[in-house]
């Protein structure tokens, strides 16, 4: 598995998330119809957040969008990162796109996790940005008993 890589000239070092989340190893998408044929591939798939290391998918801005979604699938019980054919992993900017990907492999339901980002701070952008204001929210319900 290749953790030492060329970020935007800057050498990085995927190992550590790798080794945080328990990445074993590496499989490729042509090995995942094999595997499951052989009753090696697990039954669901691991989809986490990852700094992007490849630009690409009309998001070349990596300052704009510096993270995007790997997969890891289970192997004999151990979990491996998908890589493409080249040995670099796969990146997806989409989730959405993502979660076709996993279904035409054949698996119809995972995880997800997003150990990058913190929780909570999603913007939300407005056609008319007098449109809503704070004080026009509602105030919410009272859940003290």
């Amino acid at each position: 598995m290749v953790h030492n890589v060329v970020n935007k000239t800057i050498f990085v070092n995927t190992m550590s998330q790798d080794v945080f989340l328990g990445i074993a190893g590496s499989v490729t998408q042509a090995d995942l119809a094999p595997l499951r044929e052989a009753a090696r591939l697990g039954d669901y798939a691991v989809v986490y957040r990852v700094e992007r290391l490849h630009q690409g998918g009309g998001y070349g801005d990596q300052d704009k969008h510096p993270f995007s979604w790997a997969v890891a699938v289970y192997v004999d019980s151990q979990l491996c990162r998908v890589f493409n054919a080249r040995g670099a992993g796969r990146e997806w900017n989409s989730i959405d796109r993502l979660g076709g990907w996993l279904r035409d492999q054949g698996f119809w339901y995972w995880w997800t996790r997003n150990d990058l980002e913190p929780l909570g701070t999603a913007l939300v952008e407005l056609e008319d940005p007098g449109e809503l204001h704070p004080a026009d929210l509602p105030e919410p319900p009272d859940t003290t008993l």
